[in-house]
């Protein structure tokens, strides 16, 4: 009896199994948090180096419009005013995310209830295949085709806002399109049922019942298009101009968040105060991150269809 017990008690190849899975599974969790923990706090140290140890005014930073970490102004206050960067790096994903959720939307519409089979395949492709082409093919298009083209319509150099909203809108139009499709799939099928059953058009229905049950998916999908607006360097590095300057319009040349970083950072020494500006910069970024995502969160939890 107590070898039975014994054998009955002792633990089985599918319970080690499951041990060791936990195991792998819990260890793989912490190392992400630590890694993430890590990551923010490499971030924020040197972010905040600026302000702790040289000193600059958190006001003259977010609100100052001149960028020359090097040199000092006529009150000795070091010139790292990074706002023309924040308004460049807001007009870029503003602009991009207002010209592709039209776009996004009429496509996914298309896709989801108005197109064959086929047509439908041939979209997802298209859809498919933006999404994989790497970011410096999208810049060295924009530097190609979409600058001198600028050059030639309204002249200038050509490099400015409107070529970065132009690069923009294309890279960011896949995943618009793409997160409206699944919240457009996602309204349930009875809804259409029903509108066209109590005498609605397609059309209506669409507008009507479609369109407003997958307002918060939608909103999702621009959002998620909008931080990777916000957060994109090398394409819009090759054709915004590289200029720290206030942005007088559409076509003069300006400077984000991430092309200044990208072409900043390796020109400067670690710990020095246009090094330590640049980490700043990085900290900006990093925040805004945050909202989007906190944004994100908002809208998916007030717009649940199976609530």
């Amino acid at each position: 009896m107590d070898q039975i017990k014994a054998k009955l008690m002792k633990p089985s190849k599918e319970t080690k199994q499951e041990t060791v899975g936990k195991i792998i599974s819990y260890t793989c969790i912490v190392a992400i948090m630590l890694l993430v923990l890590l990551v923010l706090y490499f971030i924020i140290s040197f972010g905040m180096s600026t302000f702790t140890k040289n000193n600059v005014n958190l006001w003259s930073f977010l609100s100052g419009t001149n960028w020359s970490p090097g040199q000092v102004d006529a009150h000795g206050n070091p010139e790292v005013g990074a706002l023309p960067m924040i308004v460049t790096s807001f007009a870029v994903t503003i602009l991009s995310a207002l010209v592709a959720t039209p776009f996004a939307i009429a496509v996914s519409l298309f896709m989801t209830i108005i197109a064959p089979k086929h047509g439908k395949g041939f979209l997802q492709a298209i859809i498919e295949l933006l999404v994989g082409i790497p970011s410096v093919v999208y810049g060295y298009i924009g530097l190609t085709l979409v600058v001198p083209f600028i050059r030639h319509l309204y002249g200038g150099t050509g490099f400015g806002i409107l070529s970065g909203t132009i690069v923009l809108f294309v890279m960011v139009l896949p995943t618009i399109t793409s997160l409206t499709v699944d919240s457009l799939k996602a309204v349930p099928r009875y809804y259409l049922e029903a509108s066209l059953a109590l005498g609605a058009t397609r059309w209506q229905t669409i507008y009507k019942v479609i369109l407003r049950a997958a307002t918060p998916g939608i909103l999702t999908a621009i959002i998620f298009g909008m931080a990777r607006a916000f957060g994109e360097a090398l394409a819009v590095q090759m054709v915004i101009g590289n200029a720290t300057l206030m942005p007088k319009s559409l076509l003069t040349p300006a400077a984000t968040l991430t092309s200044q970083l990208t072409t900043g950072i390796g020109n400067t020494v670690m710990g020095s105060l246009p090094n330590n500006a640049l980490w700043s910069l990085a900290l900006i970024l990093l925040l805004m991150s945050l909202v989007f995502n906190i944004a994100v969160k908002f809208v998916g939890s007030k717009g649940d269809l199976n609530k």
